[in-house]
């Protein structure tokens, strides 16, 4: 990847970006495959058979295999070696995540472990704190938790009310707190946690199970996930030790910010690998239930489903080691020989918030549709505990809610594209006039014989930009500094960013594939894209002229509707045939398949 222009997060939706320079699923290299294999045996050898035990909550034996996990060198992909993990790239953490995430509870529980629970110290503690703590954490010995949320502080993480106080001989913080809905938190042994100091200045800590007045309360009875451990800490008067401060005094707020950006974005490849199961298993059922004398995978509305299911997997798919790849490019620039070698690779994470945000987003919200038409498609049977897609309906609900909700992270896409506009770190309002001044003379998205395999689909894209770009522009000069405030605006700008990362991602991967293997190889990818950029167009319209109604002033609406009406107008598909196409390649392979 050395080779490939690092770019800046958000500038998807200025630039045109060439395929070759995407990471996709077809570029996995052998230590790819090997480490997702590794997990998917475990999951299938060692979790599943104890399924309904670690279902009833048998943390004993969800410790003894974390334990086995850590051996496999599955739990310290992100760690370096010297501090005993295995030190991957960053796809091989997507994909042990995502592989992991089929076992359900236990997928949580090891992946809040790997993720929050070990990447404080990995990207912020100082040399004493990973010799000490990340060997345990790598081999599983040592289980992590992460204790941000607090009764009365969950979207607001800065509103929260622990409190640490520094101790007259300066050697410890006493803190004092409830936090709550801790994943882990029964049967942890790290904590990492925040508290404010001196005030409102936020600050994390790194908390030792044994500390003197620590304790947990009863386990939370929840809708899913419910072999995971998720319950209250109660820190009362817990003395932790001045090293044991993580980053800087006062700088908790980097810590908290850049550590749920990584949540959010693994989240994302968690439902990737919910989605497949969830593919997998609808498809098999659709082949065996038999009505009409007939197998249902047979009948047009069933087909309707499977293809939409197929596409949305598709472009989280395309979404997620796209991420993957722009990240690790970032990562491999990074010197580690440096003092501060972590806290870049952090900066280099964070550069990429919105793409972390879009993917959980478009993630969560498309398992949560694959789980309800899984359920559809069972039938009755689909709403018995026996059946699988009763327990992926109760068991994704929460990742809507997991790492920031939905709704905090569409405002979080918008406003953190806005504030690097307004420094001049992305050129987006010099790019928003532009189109503004072209916006008259643009016409429908015209198609040409010249176009080839997906050219016409690369124009709707590119027009899809502009359209935000334009949008964009207006509701930054009618609101101002005030734009925090009109959140139902900043909600549509972001779904139509997230459907146009969804597109182009998708689109890239398909062209590299026909640059690669050709357009026959290709034959399913070039119909999920046609398919998907068509309809995602048709709601990218709706929504726009939401904004537009919103932002432009009674005199010029009329005018500027009648703008959008034209450069939205494009050639449509035959869904219909396209979808049937797709769910028959999925019927065949029995599962997602591209």
């Amino acid at each position: 990847m050395d080779d490939r222009k690092i770019r800046k997060g958000g500038s998807f939706l200025i630039e045109a970006v060439p395929p070759s320079e995407v990471f996709t699923p077809e570029d996995f290299g052998d230590e790819h495959r090997m480490i997702a294999s590794t997990m998917e045996r475990f999951v299938k050898n060692e979790v599943m058979p104890h399924a309904e035990k670690l279902e009833h909550k048998d943390f004993a034996l969800t410790r003894k295999l974390m334990k086995q996990a850590g051996e496999l060198g599955l739990l310290g992909a992100d760690i370096e070696d010297e501090y005993g993990g295995s030190k991957l790239d960053s796809i091989a953490s997507l994909l042990i995540t995502e592989s992991s995430s089929k076992s359900g509870s236990f997928g949580v529980t090891l992946n809040c472990h790997i993720g929050i629970g070990s990447m404080p110290i990995v990207y912020f503690g100082s040399k004493a704190q990973k010799k000490k703590y990340l060997p345990g954490l790598a081999k599983g010995e040592k289980i992590g938790a992460y204790a941000l949320t607090e009764p009365g502080a969950g979207t607001d993480a800065m509103s929260l009310k622990t409190t640490a106080k520094l101790t007259p001989d300066g050697k410890y913080y006493v803190l004092n707190g409830t936090k709550q809905f801790i994943t882990n938190g029964a049967f942890c042994d790290i904590i990492f946690t925040y508290a404010k100091t001196e005030g409102d200045k936020m600050t994390a800590f790194i908390l030792e199970r044994g500390y003197e007045g620590i304790s947990t309360g009863p386990e939370e009875k929840k809708l899913g996930i419910r072999g995971s451990s998720t319950c209250s800490i109660f820190l009362d008067s817990v003395r932790v030790p001045l090293e044991n401060v993580l980053f800087e005094v006062g700088k908790g707020h980097a810590v908290v910010f850049n550590i749920l950006d990584l949540g959010r974005f693994k989240l994302a490849a968690a439902s990737l690998g919910a989605a497949k199961l969830t593919m997998e298993t609808s498809v098999k059922y659709a082949k065996e239930r038999v009505q009409f004398n007939k197998p249902i995978c047979q009948f047009g509305l069933i087909k309707h489903k499977l293809a939409e299911m197929a596409a949305k997997t598709y472009m989280l798919d395309s979404m997620v080691f796209r991420t993957g790849g722009m990240v690790e490019q970032a990562l491999s620039r990074v010197d580690h020989s440096a003092e501060d070698a972590d806290k870049q690779s952090a900066k280099s994470i964070a550069e990429y918030a919105v793409e972390c945000s879009i993917n959980k987003i478009y993630g969560s919200e498309m398992m949560a549709y694959l789980a309800d038409e899984a359920i559809q498609i069972h039938g009755g049977y689909g709403y018995v505990e026996e059946y699988l897609p009763e327990k992926i309906y109760r068991d994704t609900r929460i990742t809507r809610i997991f790492e920031g909700t939905n709704e905090i992270n569409r405002l979080i896409a918008t406003g953190w594209l806005l504030r690097k506009a307004l420094k001049n770190e992305i050129p987006l309002f010099p790019a928003a006039e532009e189109v503004k001044g072209k916006l008259s003379t643009m016409g429908a998205v015209a198609s040409s014989p010249k176009d080839g395999a997906l050219g016409y689909q690369s124009k709707i894209v590119e027009r899809a930009k502009k359209i935000y770009l334009y949008l964009a522009g207006a509701a930054a000069q009618k609101y101002g500094m005030g734009i925090e405030q009109e959140q139902e605006v900043l909600g549509l700008l972001a779904d139509i960013a997230i459907e146009i990362y969804a597109m182009e991602s998708g689109l890239l991967r398909a062209l590299k594939a026909i640059g690669s293997v050709g357009e026959k190889e290709s034959k399913t990818k070039i119909q999920i894209v046609q398919l998907y950029v068509n309809d995602a167009m048709v709601r990218i319209r709706g929504w726009a002229e939401q904004v537009m109604v919103a932002v432009e002033s009674a005199d010029m609406l009329a005018k500027q509707l009648a703008a959008l009406n034209k450069i939205t107008q494009f050639t449509p598909v035959n869904g219909i045939e396209l979808r049937r196409a797709i769910a028959d390649r999925m019927i065949e392979a029995e599962g997602y398949a591209c």
